[in-house]
């Protein structure tokens, strides 16, 4: 099989990668440092425009340099390195769902029940009823741990999530029927770990082969057909999806994804509930991401199907066939 081949196809996945990379650091730029943003280019050409501006050139640089440089790389290589990547990404977000749940459920606990007020000032107790406060003093420093956890551990946590998840509802119950004792923020926190689970795990489930296919063709075809077909499907359908989640969510201070999360939005339940809703939208946010990176790789993988590139993955359920 030709090597240029793979150079093209190579090149060209990892150059929407470098895009939405240049496009998430310019996001950052716009909503933190006041960049006016790429599209201002229309307007003419600016200091802070051509920053923007050479921060995508150079992250396709970057591409066009490195991918023929290693043109002998394999394509199942460079899908393995991405869905570790993405692996990363996942773990350590579980890991913040899971310290930041823990955490904010205990402040929540402590303030609508006004036990703040037995040992702390009401200076202070009044700043756990800010978001701002909560969300930059406590959250964004669980943030991090989480992110340190992910490179120390290897374990992606659907299984232990989804039990909490479980144990949560049960406490629910139980407090509820038996206690008649129910606040806001025990209902956050299930909605906040659920909500973790599906929008985290999704991008492991396209690896795994576990979203819903229609199989009445599919399991027809030959190999060779099927890594066509996916890897078809795969730009179409699942990068075409993903680009048009991060595009519109992040697109300005005031997108669906942005304005949330420059606000610490908390919901209408006020103090009485957790101040995490802010983090739903993030989770879009990282859906569009992990599943963008998964689709990448998966498309990867799928030519390598198609070429007959050795070391063909094989998934558990066809063992099971």
């Amino acid at each position: 099989m030709d090597k240029n081949i793979y150079t093209y196809y190579r090149l060209f996945g990892w150059s929407i990668l470098a895009i939405i990379f240049a496009f998430l650091i310019d996001n950052i730029l716009m909503v933190g440092f006041q960049f006016p943003g790429i599209l201002s280019l229309t307007n003419g050409f600016s200091l802070l425009t051509s920053i923007e501006l050479l921060i995508y050139i150079f992250s396709l640089c970057l591409v066009f340099y490195f991918i023929p440089k290693f043109k002998n790389q394999s394509l199942r290589n460079d899908s393995k390195f991405l869905h570790n990547l993405n692996i990363y990404i996942i773990r350590s977000c579980f890991w913040v769902i899971f310290l930041i749940g823990i955490v904010d459920i205990s402040i929540a606990f402590l303030r609508v029940e006004k036990i703040f007020d037995l040992f702390l000032t009401k200076d202070i107790t009044a700043q756990f009823t800010r978001p701002v406060f909560v969300g930059s003093y406590i959250h964004i420093p669980l943030i991090i741990v989480g992110f340190i956890l992910g490179l120390f551990t290897r374990t992606l946590g659907f299984h232990w999530l989804s039990l909490l998840i479980v144990l949560s509802e049960l406490v629910i119950v139980i407090t509820r029927f038996i206690f008649s004792y129910e606040q806001t923020f025990m209902g956050d926190l299930v909605r906040y770990w659920y909500a973790g689970l599906f929008l985290f795990a999704s991008a492991y489930t396209l690896y795994d082969e576990g979203h819903v296919r229609v199989d009445i063709l599919y399991q027809g075809l030959k190999d060779r057909t099927k890594g066509l077909v996916n890897s078809i499907g795969s730009i179409t359908l699942g990068v075409s999806t993903s680009l048009t989640i991060i595009f519109i969510g992040f697109n300005g201070k005031q997108s669906i994804i942005n304005s949330p999360v420059l606000n610490f939005e908390i919901t209408q339940q006020g103090s009485v509930g957790m101040f995490i809703k802010y983090h739903l939208a993030m989770f879009l946010g990282i859906f569009g991401i992990t599943m963008l990176i998964q689709f990448i790789s998966y498309f990867f993988e799928s030519l390598a199907d198609y070429h007959g590139e050795e070391g063909k993955r094989i998934i558990e359920d066809q063992l099971g066939h």
